[in-house]
Formats: structure tokens, sequence, C-alpha cells
């Protein structure tokens, strides 16, 4: 077993050399600087840290599947950025606003693609098994932004109906990541299943912070301006929490359709909608459900009869900023 120093530099060695196609720079440029402003890569960090559970070292056939998960992770973003005029990623801009949106459309293509080439370096005898798993994740993830974007125009979502969205839009890619390090390393298919349903419980969690974040965080840590969600009139786990739970509906979805047009606007509507949230104690209701998801996430795998100590601490690194 590798300890999480060991993967953290193994990560940052393997995304400070990675390597795209040179030309056309128009391309290939927006691809090279998504990877340069960084984020947690969260996904290949598990994926080589499930592999340790069964493996010694990081040979290139692990290291290149790591790197599609966040190649095609990245690849999400970019087109999100744009169906969501973001204008921020990780406190920098978004590929659509530094270029344009034919650009951003074309780099995140390509970037799918790249990632299908890499993880088609997984050892031969495993590669159909991988290529399978991400297949049918790529596929939800696409469910999940379609779910997402039918969400914007309807006033209310209930919570089971937001709960598979996220868990297709966000928890399949998290749960793939814990299976694809195990079933390279040539885990038991029990142990696969189990480590997918840890990153499936641990990715729900993990959105669930984020929505909370996007409210109550700190943009400087968060990395995207604070209220985005509220601005956007998007359907968060606070919204949805809140329209179950307040005596008042009406209210809160004038609240949410206040103009934000100017600085004062956009000031004022987050304002006046987090007050509603407060009211309601859907603050406290996200921090118990993150919890409730991280505790199910560790459940999927205590029975495995492996060292338990990395992913405990990978799942309190996850979602402990939202505590």
């Amino acid at each position: 077993m590798t300890d999480s120093t060991i993967i953290k530099e193994t990560i940052s060695k393997l995304f400070a050399e990675i390597e795209f196609e040179k030309e056309p720079a128009g391309l290939y440029d927006p691809l090279r600087y998504m990877i340069s402003i960084g984020g947690k890569r969260i996904r290949p960090k598990l994926c080589l840290l499930t592999y340790s559970l069964y493996r010694e070292g990081f040979p290139k056939e692990i290291l290149e599947p790591a790197a599609a998960l966040e190649v095609f992770h990245t690849f999400t973003l970019i087109h999100d950025d744009i169906m969501d005029r973001s204008p921020l990623r990780r406190g920098q801009d978004t590929v659509w606003k530094k270029w344009n949106e034919d650009t951003a459309i074309l780099s995140g293509d390509v970037m799918q693609i790249d990632a299908y080439k890499r993880l088609a370096k997984a050892p031969a005898d495993k590669v159909g098994a991988a290529l399978d798993l991400f297949s049918k994740t790529a596929a939800e993830v696409c469910e999940g932004q379609q779910f997402d974007m039918e969400f914007e125009n309807r006033s209310e979502v209930s919570m089971e109906e937001y709960s598979k969205m996220i868990g297709l839009k966000t928890a399949v890619l998290i749960a793939c990541s814990a299976k694809m390090g195990a079933l390279i390393a040539g885990a038991p298919e029990a142990d696969c299943e189990a480590l997918y349903n840890y990153g499936y419980e641990l990715g729900m969690a993990f959105q669930v912070a984020d929505d909370y974040l996007d409210a109550f965080g700190d943009e400087k840590v968060f990395g995207k301006p604070i209220g985005g969600d509220i601005v956007n009139k998007k359907k968060s786990w606070l919204t949805v929490r809140t329209l179950e739970k307040t005596a008042d509906k009406k209210a809160f979805l004038e609240a949410m359709d206040l103009p934000a047009e100017t600085p004062e606007q956009k000031a004022a509507k987050i304002a006046t909608v987090k007050a509603i949230y407060t009211a309601n104690e859907v603050d406290k209701d996200a921090k118990a459900e993150i919890l409730r998801y991280s505790d199910r996430a560790l459940d999927a795998v205590c029975g495995l009869g492996l060292p338990l100590d990395l992913l405990k601490v990978f799942a309190e690194k996850l979602v402990g900023r939202a505590k």
C-alpha cells in the first residue's frame, strides 16, 4: 500500500509532464491551459489509491488510465462552463471566455478523444473491461448533464429527481475512478464493486458539499464566485430542500426570480436567498446529508479486509471543506 504523499507527488509529476499535440495551437492550447490551472485531481488520485491497495508502484499501465479520468473530467468542465455561461473556473477565465465558444466546444471534443487514447494503454487483459466501464460512465455523465439542463425550465424538482441527476453527473465518475484502479490491479470483482459503491456515495457527498459551498463557501477556496447557482437560478440540493421545507414556496420562488444583472442586484439576490436557506436550516440539513453519504461510503468498504486508513483520509479531505 502506498501512502497519500507518494500518490500526490505521482499525480503532480504526471500532470506536469503530460503532453498534447502541438498543432493546431488553437485546438490544443486550451487543453494545456485547463490542465495547467490545476484542480484537486480527485479522480486520478482515487484511481491510484485503489490500485495501491493491491499493487506496489505505479507503472504506465495505471498512470495513463488515471490521467484519462482527469482529462475526461476536464472535457466535461469545458463544456459545462459554456452551458452555464460561467466566466471563472478554478479562479481563472474559462476556456470559452478566454478564447471563444467554438474553440471551447472543439477543444472539449478532442479532450474526450484524448481520454480514450490514454485509457487504451491499460493492460491488454484489462483494457476491454476498463473501456466498458469508462464508456458506460461517460454516457451517464452526459445523461446527468441533460437532466440538469432540463431542470432549469422547471420551478420545482423533487429530491429523488435531483439525487438521480447528481448521481449521474458527478457521482458515477468518482465511482468509476475508484473501481478503475482496483480493476486494473486485478482485484476480485466483489472488491471492485464495493469500491465503486464507495466512490458513488463519496461522489454524492462531494456534490452536496459543492452545492453548499456555492452559497456558503469562501470564494478564494471555492475557486468560483459565491452564489453562482443562485444568480443563475440553478437547481441545487439547497433549493430542492428549501422547497420541501418552506411554508412559503411563493416567496422563495420569487426570490430565485429576482434580477441579477448588476453587481448590486446580484448581491441583493444572493443575500435574500441565503436568508431563506438559513431560516429553513437547509444549510444544517446539507451538512447532515454530507455526513450521511460519507458514512455510507465507508460502510461500503468496511468488509473488504483491506487497510482502510487511506480511504478514510481521502473521504475526509474531499468533503471536510464543507464541515
